[in-house]
């Protein structure tokens, strides 16, 4: 045996000494066994085995959908618009009111709310029963002055608890604003329900046109087909300029992201003996060389 050989030999009967997981050998065993490391404890049998398997982003199981694409329906890019028109005839400013379905509170006398595609008591009415989500609005007025008064966004419960935040139109901002008497506003966002309303002051002799964009909404109705009551529009909200609205990209999700979902992991469970007795420890053998 030459010097490299021996030398070898040297570093490897040194790390079995140091690193060797062999307690004993016995000339009774004609077989490997290897220490766990929980031989002597209680309720143990290192014979049995149960292997767990979890899956993850390669394979999940889609129990999860409430985010999935499939399980929400789709709102006809036809008819996801309201275009509010608002006039006020009196002789005074006054404060006009826009949806508000549960306090279906009374116009000011002189103030006028149309919606042209239906009516403003049937989208009150609606709204009670299946609430939207609007992402988008276009407002032209007569007079620019008006876009100086800030609405007001309520949302007042039956109990008496009233939310409410401003919102002022100048502080959009679009390629269309240079319009004086237009403001298009792609980031305004606000939920529907028979509990909100928007509100603000109509100026005397002005006529306002409001177009919201409906992004999402409820359809009770799909619960008797047993689909879900959620619907989106996936079209994107046009802006009115051609180059503009052929390069926008899809637009971003409604009702927040997908959730992540974990990896493949597999593990070992050991189970139990039954009984709670103790199992004689084994004594493990190491191979004559």
């Amino acid at each position: 045996m030459n010097k490299y050989n021996e030398e070898i030999r040297k570093y490897e009967k040194e790390a079995e000494d140091r690193y060797d997981d062999y307690d004993d050998y016995d000339d009774n065993y004609d077989e490997d066994h290897f220490d766990t490391g929980l031989e002597g404890q209680d309720s143990y049998d290192e014979d049995s085995y149960e292997e767990v398997e979890y899956i993850g982003e390669d394979g999940y199981d889609d129990s999860y959908d409430s985010y999935e694409q499939a399980s929400i329906g789709k709102i006809n890019p036809n008819d996801r618009t309201l275009t509010v028109t608002i006039v006020n005839a009196s002789g005074a400013d006054a404060e006009a009111i826009i949806f508000g379905g549960n306090e279906n509170a009374p116009q000011p006398a002189g103030i006028t709310v149309v919606v042209q595609e239906s009516s403003h008591n049937e989208v009150r009415e609606e709204s009670k029963a299946n609430p939207f989500k609007i992402q988008g609005m276009k407002m032209s007025v007569s007079d620019p002055l008006q876009f100086d008064n800030v609405w007001r966004i309520l949302r007042k419960s039956a109990a008496g608890a009233a939310n409410s935040y401003p919102y002022q139109p100048r502080n959009a901002t679009s390629p269309q604003n240079t319009n004086a008497n237009l403001i298009d506003d792609s980031a305004f966002e606000m939920d529907v329900t028979g509990q909100d309303s928007i509100r603000f002051l109509a100026k005397a002799g002005v006529k306002t046109t409001i177009t919201f964009t409906i992004k999402a909404r409820v359809d009770m109705g799909n619960v008797l087909m047993g689909h879900n009551v959620a619907e989106i529009s996936t079209a994107p909200r046009p802006t009115g300029l051609p180059q503009i609205d052929l390069a926008k990209q899809a637009p971003r999700p409604v009702f927040g992201l997908k959730p992540k979902h974990k990896k493949m992991v597999r593990k070992i469970v050991r189970r139990p003996i039954q009984g709670g007795g103790k199992r004689p420890r084994k004594r493990l053998l190491k191979k004559r060389r």
